[in-house]
């Protein structure tokens, strides 16, 4: 079938729209940057306007840039970041207060609130997550409690709440409230197993479900682009939160299939089947992206990845650029016995200590620049390591090879020393905008353009650059020994 399929990725920092063909080949690309607010100290937060009109933006040049008309386009599909949340007035289309972004420790003590009163098994039980300022929930309790009136507003149906897949839709299509089941699971208030909204869970959290969104599949109607935006009505046919997108991008459909995306943070998930997980190192049970029932996936979260090298080039001035962190860090020969444990938002899994804060570990007078940048880009694979080897011990045997994706992934030292430190081969695709071809696959089979995921994944797969380990396994084991004593220390004194 001739057409084209329009993909919105709409991330933490920047919001994308991609144009593909039927092929998985990228025709027209743009993206555009949006504020990142600050008001204290963990907090962060974003403008919910400015995020859809920096997207509506994006997918306009990315249509002009293909030279594909609206009209020739057969689907949309969305991918988003999770967990960010925002309320608005269902009337007006105004926001309440700007977007709680999923890094945010604002919500911190409302979690301490519900651990406290012995909610973290149930929550676990119904949702595969655990307790996290990390999840929607407390976020929107924190909104109701916060902004005047808003509780009240709720109760009455005036206010809706939305992940920002959901205010996408909302504004695309001029007022419809939906959202997928794998942005669903991510709010810490959706029953995996029932596949619909926790009653229990609501009742506990004291959020009324008339501000929820109705829950679809991936791959199903999310409604019409209305034609003023984008010159044409075009149907949205496939919505996932960006790592589920990213799953399916991969072409990781079958059980054990496990990709690690390189983003703002990082992100390991492994396709477990129709199996729901459970799992007894750290790791959350998610829902999967899927166009034929039920699926799910093992989860491992770093909440700052390329968040670190950022911060060396805005905070602290030691690179001017992201890609330049690459040579400074091959000026060095090692991190000269430095460790950065990036704990900016509190650690993820396997650790879930939400009170952590980050920490350089082994600093001498003879510390420079280059130890420090590459310390960073290690963390990275750190990090990463830490998710693989809980993922191992969950399914009983080890990883053969690691899918990977996100834009840290053009770093290749960064992607020579993660197969090093994991001690088995690295797959970077030739195609690295994984995530929005998840988007746009479950766009188009929903749109018929592709018949099933098994003809979406043979008619994409692209080549693939593999990064052998060559670092001695003595040598592995030392520096990842090194790694765990940084991050308990770092636990310890602020415990």
């Amino acid at each position: 079938m001739p057409g084209h399929i329009l993909a919105l990725d709409q991330g933490t920092t920047s919001s994308r729209a991609l144009v593909f063909d039927e092929r998985g080949a990228v025709l027209g690309m743009a993206q555009h940057e949006f504020t990142q607010h600050f008001p204290r100290p963990g907090w962060v937060e974003h403008d919910p306007r400015e995020i859809w009109e920096s997207q509506l933006l994006a997918a306009r040049e990315a249509l002009a840039q293909a030279g594909v008309r609206a009209e020739e386009t057969l689907a949309l599909g969305i991918t988003n970041q999770r967990e960010t949340s925002l309320i608005w007035d269902r009337a007006s289309g105004e926001p309440i207060h700007p977007a709680i972004v999923w890094q945010s420790r604002q919500t911190a003590a409302i979690c301490d609130e519900w651990r406290a009163r012995g909610l973290t098994e149930r929550v676990r039980e119904i949702t595969g997550l655990v307790i996290d300022a990390y999840f929607s929930a407390s976020k929107i309790r924190w909104l109701l409690d916060e902004v005047p009136g808003a509780q009240e507003r709720a109760e009455r149906g005036d206010l809706a709440f939305g992940t920002v897949d959901t205010w996408l839709i909302w504004q695309l299509t001029g007022g419809a409230h939906l959202t997928d089941e794998t942005n669903a699971s991510r709010t810490m208030l959706y029953d995996i197993a029932a596949r619909s909204w926790s009653a229990e869970l609501l009742e506990a959290f004291g959020i009324p479900a008339s501000l929820l969104p109705e829950v679809r599949p991936s791959s199903s109607d999310f409604g019409t682009a209305r034609a003023e935006f984008l010159g044409a009505p075009i149907p949205i046919r496939g919505v996932a939160g960006d790592q589920q997108a990213a799953l399916f991008g991969q072409g990781c459909v079958n059980p054990g299939d496990a990709k690690n995306t390189y983003g703002t943070g990082c992100f390991l998930l492994s396709n477990t089947g129709a199996a729901k997980p459970a799992s007894e190192h750290g790791l959350l049970g998610t829902v999967a992206a899927s166009c034929d029932g039920p699926a799910f996936a093992l989860e491992g979260s770093v909440f700052v990845a390329g968040a670190a090298v950022q911060w060396l080039r805005d905070g602290l001035g030691l690179i001017a650029t992201a890609a330049e962190s690459e040579a400074v860090a091959r000026s060095v020969l090692d991190t000269g016995g430095v460790y950065l444990v990036p704990a900016f938002a509190g650690l993820g899994a396997p650790y879930w200590d939400q009170d952590a804060r980050g920490a350089l570990v082994g600093l001498t007078r003879g510390t420079e620049r280059g130890h420090i940048v590459r310390a960073t880009l290690e963390a990275i694979a750190y990090q990463s390591r830490d998710l693989v080897e809980c993922i191992a011990a969950d399914a009983g045997r080890p990883l053969e090879a690691l899918r990977v994706d996100g834009g840290a992934t053009h770093n290749a030292f960064l992607m020579q020393f993660q197969a090093d430190i994991l001690g088995i081969p690295v797959h970077r695709p030739k195609n690295l905008e994984v995530t929005a071809l998840g988007a746009a696959g479950l766009a188009g089979i929903g749109a018929g353009f592709w018949a099933d995921p098994a003809q979406f994944v043979a008619a994409t797969s692209s080549d693939l650059d593999v990064f052998e380990p060559s670092m001695p396994e003595v040598e592995r084991t030392e520096r990842y020994e090194g790694w765990r004593n940084a991050v308990a220390r770092t636990r310890s004194q602020l415990a």
